[in-house]
Parts: structure tokens; sequence; C-alpha cells
């Protein structure tokens, strides 16, 4: 199931593990011509040899007593019947299953069993042979299962695999229902793992009762349904939850449950001091920390217990893994750095196996997308995608999608800024507002303002801010949100919606580094857009956002003022700023041939004051009144002699209007002019 042969060393690969008992190498051959001219002794042997008996070790006793019995092996090996290995070729091990009668095979196999058995020897490989073949017995069924509970942490691919021979061999389905959805989830198969565990929580007095509950948990968590997760742990109540109840007070503090959380920690005792219950325990307390008044110290608490968890070198049921929420923490709190270091760890020990990949990449994406390496985030994108063989999560699908948003309009780019925001509304639509997605939230706030979209997706954002507003605003996680708020408001040219992020982030500076930075960028970028601003100001703003994993937006800040500078020795300083913090941001983003004559500080400013606009505009559709009027007949399907009658300009004269309108919107061609116009004049174009 995992692509890979991963098997305990008492469990080394079979030479038939085909479930009807075909050789791997000829699944469809008719027996050879050569065995009915074989002895019956050497048919016997061989035989036996098909059905897990061994030449070294043990075989059955009408053989073992044979004088002749070197004999009849040397016959069977000159024949070319036996492999240099001891096991029996393909085709003949295919006549003889075929051409004996089952109760001749069921005796032999019983008669295996029960000699091994009585020998206190285990079966190993034998077993999951004898399983494939449809033997039952309770032994092979004990034997398969403990093989299976000893890699279910490590090799889950492998435990989901003996679980099902288990089953084969006449095991319960009840009894290891619970860690044959933990196979099953540990893997990706999210499905399979959600039909496993629905059963069992429906089943009075089922067994291993608090794992399903942990794996469903888990299951709702990767669907986007963290209140689901947490829903589930209350389902299971305190008196069954033992050690479950760090698991539990995550999910309860990501869905905004915080009261319930304490309650739980409280009525709980601690665990063995284990690295991995110390790893939960580092964890539910890091996270609470992050909500209370002093949530600079919630990052060490969280990297330890991601340290922890690397240790252990286990993988069981997580709604969030510590390396996640330590990252999460450290890109709210602009540590991007940190993140980025926690998350090669993460991935580099396995923490959380197969399952928990494609997040830890993703984040990893989130992180370089955020300090301005797009290339490494697009790198770390196709890692998480191929990360299992299974389709992203929900959860991790939305925040895919964001990051597809993301670099979509860090890169300029209006049309594949376009698809990407079709697809995140979709993707928007699985999953709901919990505490560790609120970074792709942000992102799509942002890129909502800049389409115009705001008032498709804005009962998603009410939901977001009510969300923050059961946690009482927590500043560390509510602060980078507040920024998108800022941006967006900027962009929307909305100083009624600007004013209470702003507030709330000078209200937050007083605890947070990250606030007062961002705080004094937004107060410059009001000063930059009402065009009363000091070069000084905006530069050190703009260089403090670089300093917080935020160089892209600092040079967007700095570029933008540039282009509004009314002294020279300002605008070059500026474009400096900007060049420092964001080199590859002053390349030319335009065609050379429309930039023909134009300054260098020109072709810097076309590339990074692009989002908010550019030098000599108007308003904030970068298009002067007489070019709105062209726009909108444009987009109205008029030609240039229609447009020429409609506002008394001759035909020529809307020619250049429009010439005009690609070289500064960076249109290549008339379908991504359209488009970029569309965007420029806002909702309500084309008209009906």
């Amino acid at each position: 199931m995992t692509g890979q042969d991963h098997r305990p060393r008492h469990f080394p690969p079979g030479r038939d593990e085909q479930p009807s008992g075909l050789p791997a190498d000829a699944p469809g051959e008719a027996p050879g011509p050569e065995l009915p001219g074989q002895p019956a002794a050497v048919q016997e042997l061989l035989l036996a040899l098909s059905l897990g008996f061994s030449l070294h070790s043990l075989l059955p006793g009408s053989l073992e007593h044979r004088e002749d019995l070197d004999s009849v092996i040397h016959v069977a090996k000159d024949a070319g019947l036996i492999s240099p290995d001891g096991s029996v070729v393909g085709t003949v091990h295919y006549a003889l299953l075929s051409s004996t009668p089952p109760a001749r095979i069921r005796a032999l196999q019983r008669e295996l069993v029960d000699r091994t058995a009585a020998e206190g020897r285990p079966l190993g490989d034998v077993a999951r042979q004898l399983a494939q073949n449809g033997f039952q017995d309770p032994r092979i069924v004990a034997e398969l299962e403990r093989a299976a509970e000893g890699v279910l942490d490590s090799e889950p691919g492998l435990a989901a695999e003996l679980y099902a021979e288990a089953l084969l061999a006449g095991g319960q389905e009840t009894t290891t229902a619970a860690r044959r959805a933990q196979a099953a989830a540990a893997l990706g198969d999210l499905d399979t793992a959600g039909r496993i565990v629905d059963r069992l929580l429906a089943t009075p007095e089922a067994p291993h009762i608090r794992l399903g509950v942990d794996v469903a948990a888990a299951v709702w968590a990767q669907r986007g349904m963290l209140s689901r997760s947490a829903d589930t742990y209350t389902w299971l109540g305190r008196d069954r939850i033992d050690g479950s109840a760090p698991l539990a007070a995550v999910a309860m503090i990501g869905s905004g449950n915080v009261a319930g959380a304490g309650q739980l920690a409280a009525a709980s005792p601690e665990g063995s001091p284990t690295l991995l219950a110390v790893a939960l325990s580092l964890t539910q307390q890091g996270l609470r920390q992050t909500l209370g008044p002093t949530p600079q110290i919630a990052l060490p608490e969280l990297i330890r217990a991601s340290d922890m968890m690397n240790a252990a070198g286990t993988s069981i049921p997580l709604v969030e893994t510590p390396a996640a929420l330590a990252a999460l923490c450290a890109l709210h709190t602009g540590e991007a750095g940190i993140a980025d270091m926690v998350l090669k760890a993460a991935l580099a020990a396995g923490q959380g196996g197969n399952t928990a990949r494609p997040r830890l990449f993703l984040l990893q994406a989130w992180t370089a997308m955020q300090q301005d390496n797009p290339d490494e985030a697009r790198l770390a994108i196709n890692e998480a995608v191929k990360a299992n063989h299974w389709p992203l999560a929900p959860r991790d699908d939305f925040l895919l999608a964001a990051l597809d948003v993301g670099l979509a309009r860090r890169g300029s780019e209006v049309h594949e800024l376009l698809l990407a925001w079709e697809r995140a509304r979709e993707a928007m639509m699985h999953v709901s507002v919990d505490l560790f997605s609120l970074l792709p939230w942000g992102e799509l706030m942002i890129a909502a303002a800049r389409l115009r979209e705001t008032r498709r997706v804005g009962h998603y954002l009410d939901g977001v801010w009510h969300f923050l507003g059961r946690l009482g605003d927590a500043p560390l996680w509510s602060v980078p949100l507040h920024w998108a708020g800022v941006q967006a408001a900027l962009l929307s040219e909305s100083p009624a919606e600007l004013a209470p992020h702003a507030a709330a982030l000078v209200r937050a500076s007083e605890h947070s580094h990250l606030a007062s930075v961002l705080a004094a960028a937004g107060k410059a970028w009001v000063s930059v857009l009402a065009a009363r601003f000091e070069a000084s100001d905006v530069e050190t703003a703009a260089r403090g956002l670089a300093s917080v994993g935020l160089p892209w937006e600092g040079a967007r800040l700095a570029g933008h003022a540039a282009a509004h500078a009314e002294e020279r020795r300002d605008m070059v300083r500026l474009l400096a700023c900007a060049r420092d913090i964001h080199p590859q941001g002053v390349s030319p983003s335009a065609p050379p041939q429309e930039l023909a004559g134009a300054s260098q500080a020109d072709v810097s400013l076309h590339a990074l004051a692009g989002e908010y606009g550019s030098p000599g505009v108007q308003d904030s559709s970068g298009l002067s009144p007489r070019e709105r009027e062209v726009a909108r007949l444009i987009l109205e399907g008029k030609t240039y002699r229609e447009i020429g009658e409609a506002i008394y300009i001759s035909p020529r004269t809307a020619e250049h209007h429009v010439a005009r309108m690609r070289r500064r919107l960076g249109a290549e061609n008339r379908s991504e002019l359209l488009v970029r116009l569309r965007l420029a004049l806002g909702e309500g174009y084309p008209p009906p």
C-alpha cells in the first residue's frame, strides 16, 4: 500500500503473496508437463514446500522419517523443480496447488502450524502466506496482529497489510478496527479510516475506543472541520479520555473552546514521562500560552514539543503536529526563518508520518512565499502534492489554494490571480474557520479586495472575525489578520474599514514587536496615499517589514512611495531601499519595447508600484478619467469609431488611448487588456 516493501526482520518477503496462491512470476500459466512424471515422494516434497514447509527447518512427518529423503531432495533439485533458495519454481507451485485436493492442503497447513507452535517458534512470513491462501487459525491471527501492532507507528502501510491478512485468517473486525483506522489515516486514506472508525464508534462497548476517537478527531481536522474533532472528544467524556487529554485540548483550543480545554487539563492527570507524553504535554501547554498575556513564551515551548516528537520517532493520530503549530506560531510572530527551521527538522525526522508530510511542506512553502522566495515555495508545493498516494485533504487543499493566490498576487500576474482566486473560492467551501487557518484567510482577504470580490466572500470573512472575537482577539493570532485587513482597506480605498484594524495593531504594539512594526507600516501607507510623507519614515517602515519576514510588502511600500515622491533624491532613496529589500522586484515587468526611453526609476516603479497604482494616475485604477471613459466603452464592445462618436474624439485618438492603457496595465494582448480593465474599473464591468 505504501509503494515500498517495508517488512520487519521476522517477516521477509514471501515467495508467494498472491491472495489466490498464484506465484507472482506466473499468475496464469497452466501446470507444467514435467510434474506428472515425478515420483510420488518428490511431488509430496514439492507440495510441502509450496505450503510453507522448509528444507532447512521443518518438513511434514511423512517426509522427515524417510531414509531416502536426501535422494528425494536431490532428484527434485536435479530436475530444476527447486530453486537455490529452497523454494518451488513458479509453474510447479501453481500446478500442485491447483491439482491437490483442498482437504490434503488444509491438513498439511494445519500440521505446519501445529508443529511450529509446539516448538515455540514464530511462523514469520509463513503466517502471511497461510492467511493469503485462505487458511484460518486463531494462532495465525494472533501472530499477524502482534506483528502489525509492532510496526503500526513506524510503518503504517505494512501494518495495514498485516491487519488485512489477519482478517483473512479469521480475525474479528471489531478487535482491530481502531488500529486499522489508525493505519489508514496515517497513510492519508481518510475515507477508509473514516468508514472503519464510524462503525467502531457505533458499536456498544467497542474495544480501544479512545484510539478510535483519536483517529476520528484527526480525520475531522484534516477534512477542515476542527470543531467536529473537539465534539468527538466531548462525546468520549473525561472518564475515558486519559492519555488523549492533550490531543483533545489542541482540538478544543483550535476550534475556539478555550474554557473546555482548560477544564479538561485540570481534570486529567499527568501521563508517564515518555518522549511522546512530554511532546504532547508541551504542545497543549504552548498552544494555551499563545492565548495568554505573555504569548512570546509560547514559541520556545512549541519548538521543544516538536523536538521531542522528532526524537520519539512515532506516528500517532494528531489533529495538528507540534511542528505545524510551532511554525504557525513563528509565522504569526514575524519569525519566518524559525518556522522554516522547525519544518525542515520535522520533515527530516518524519514527524507525523506520511499523512503529515503534505501539510508540513505546504507550511514550508508559505514560509518561503512570505520571505519572498517564490521558486522555493513552488518546489515545496510540488513536494506536498506528491508526498503520498492520496489527494490533498480539504484542509491542506485550502492552504494550497491560498498559496496559489498569494504567489500570483506577488507575481503581478492578473490572469493567474483570477484562476487561483476561482479555485480558492471553491476550496473555501469545504472547510470551516479555525485557529490554524487564519493565515490563508488573511491572504484571501487581501486578494478579494484587489479583485473587488469582497462582497462574494464577506460571510466567510465575517466568520473569521467572529471566531477571533470568541478568543478575545488574541494578539498573537490576530495581528497578521489585522495587517491583512489594513492592506485590504487600502486596496478598497476605505478609511472606515482601515481604522479598526490600525487601532488593533496599535493596541497590540504594547506586547508585540510584530504589531508595532505593522502599525508603523500601516501609518506609512496611509501617509503615502495621502501624499504627505517623509521618505525617512517610509524607509524605516519598509525595512521594518523586511525584518519581520515581509520583504515583499516592504519593497512594495517603498516603491509606491517612490512613485509619489516630489523630490528626486527621495525617489532615488526609496528605490534603493526597495532594491535592497526585494532585488528581483526592480526588473521590468513589461516588454522592453514598451519601456523604450523610460528612465531606470520609471522601470523600477513599473515593477514595484503595480498593486496600489503607478505615478501620475488620478485614482486607484491607474487610469485617467478619459481613459476610464474609453475603457468602459471598450468593455461594452465598441469599435474605435463608435468610441470616437460617443465621446467626441477621433478613432485614431481612441486607438492611442487603448495602446497607452495596454502599456500602463502591462497587458500583452487584447484579451489580457479586457481582464485588466475589468479589474481597474471594479465591480459591474462588463455591464449587463
